[in-house]
């Protein structure tokens, strides 16, 4: 399990209306050593979400490094998944998209 912060991965979201789950990607904000040491990831939502925008959107630029087929948006929906929920590491943040996320997780968290 060595993910790192930016790596995008998929995480198995269970539904709370039904006994199912669905693999999800999710961008790491956690560094390694947290996650190892926790056995939990800290991570923010990716979306295709087109009906909803929220300020802080923002939109992935180079989605073939992101491992992402489609259009998508990180959203800042921040939450702690256990290591036992995820399926696999599908890319990672480019250049662009790491430096646009980093600065809105300055005005999100710490501004």
């Amino acid at each position: 399990m060595p993910y790192d912060r930016w790596d995008v991965l998929t995480a198995r979201f269970p539904f709370t209306d039904m006994a199912v789950s669905k693999p999800r990607p999710v961008v790491v904000l956690s560094n390694n050593s947290f996650n190892r040491s926790h056995e939990h990831i800290v991570c923010c939502m990716v979306t295709t979400a087109t009906r909803s925008k929220w300020p802080t959107d923002h939109e992935l630029v180079d989605l073939e490094a992101c491992g992402l087929a489609h259009a998508s948006l990180v959203r800042w929906k921040v939450f702690t998944l256990p290591v036992s929920v995820f399926s696999k590491r599908i890319g990672a943040l480019g250049d662009l998209d790491r430096s646009a996320v980093a600065a809105r997780l300055g005005q999100v968290m710490l501004a």
